[in-house]
């Protein structure tokens, strides 16, 4: 299943993402991950895994086992580096062994000191607050990520973390319209406004964190993951399906495009498996009913204050 654009390009309704995924397992699970079906991975310079990617895909495409063609490759552009976006963006390409990019997000709309390019650092200050560059506006790096477009590094360009009021003032200034707008969505934290504002302007959801963090950001955050709910346990159970199974479920069926992470072969798999079944209108209402606004990812924990309007 695919999303079309609003540009015309196409995007692959569920992918993989390789945030906190280790080096040493990004060959395996990337080769897997395309012999099981998927054709969309979702990448960001701040996980400083591209140049494994990059391996693991010129790999796939060398012994034939994909076309260039027939991927999608999301990437995103560091807070580190606002006022560097055109060396970023040549510098992840460089490092992913690719012409072009389908998808280039502007990975959270502020911009931090810089640190080098590339090198997406996160700098405090000697209070512990992240260092944000006030002299850069998320419209000057909009408009220079409208340049990689024109320069052919680029198919679509978007957004991610944006609340409403950032997406609707992006729709005013840009001369491109965002694609996409990436932001945490899950059973627990459904942000059903966000959602219905941007599909209603023709911006594509995509659904980070979709299974809302599980243990990782249980470990990273303290946080409760949804996977644990007994109603969930009980829809599962209903379609013969895994809780993580129902909840992707759920978020296609809202037409969001869903980039679980798993670093399991056999999750892997499972978390694909999500085509032969279809949630009925009563257990949609029953999971949207779950809904207690709650974020999982936490930014004050490293960075000394929350960024996420």
């Amino acid at each position: 299943m695919e999303i079309t654009l609003n540009n015309g390009f196409k995007m692959p309704i569920i992918g993989l993402g390789v945030w906190r995924m280790e080096k040493e397992e990004i060959r395996d699970l990337t080769i897997n991950a395309i012999k099981n079906g998927y054709r969309h991975l979702d990448c960001a310079a701040h996980y400083k895994n591209e140049a494994e990617v990059g391996e693991a895909l010129t790999e796939a495409f060398t012994t034939g086992l994909v076309k260039r063609e027939d991927l999608f490759i999301t990437n995103k552009l560091w807070s580190s580096d606002h006022g560097h976006v055109i060396e970023a963006c040549k510098d992840s390409l460089k490092k992913l062994q690719l012409d072009y990019l389908d998808l280039f997000l502007v990975h959270l709309p502020v911009a931090t000191k810089h640190t080098g390019v590339g090198t997406t650092d996160s700098a405090l200050g000697d209070d512990g607050v992240l260092d944000l560059d006030t002299t850069i506006s998320l419209e000057t790096t909009w408009h220079d990520m409208e340049k990689l477009v024109s320069m052919g590094l680029v198919r679509s360009i978007g957004l991610s973390n944006c609340d409403v009021f950032l997406t609707r003032d992006c729709l005013a200034y840009s001369k491109i319209k965002p694609a996409v707008n990436q932001i945490e969505t899950h059973p627990y934290f459904q942000r059903d406004s966000l959602v219905k504002f941007c599909q209603k302007h023709g911006i594509c959801v995509t659904a980070h964190t979709p299974l809302g963090g599980a243990t990782a950001n249980a470990e990273w955050f303290g946080s409760v993951s949804c996977l644990d709910d007994p109603v969930l346990k009980d829809v599962a159970e209903k379609y013969k399906k895994t809780v993580a199974q129902v909840v992707l479920r759920w978020g296609i069926q809202r037409n969001t495009v869903v980039i679980p992470k798993t670093s399991k072969p056999a999750r892997l798999e499972e978390n694909f498996q999500v085509f032969d079944f279809e949630l009925s209108k009563e257990d949609m209402e029953v999971i949207k009913s779950m809904d207690r606004k709650y974020r999982t990812h936490q930014t004050a924990k490293f960075w000394g204050i929350e960024l996420y309007a």
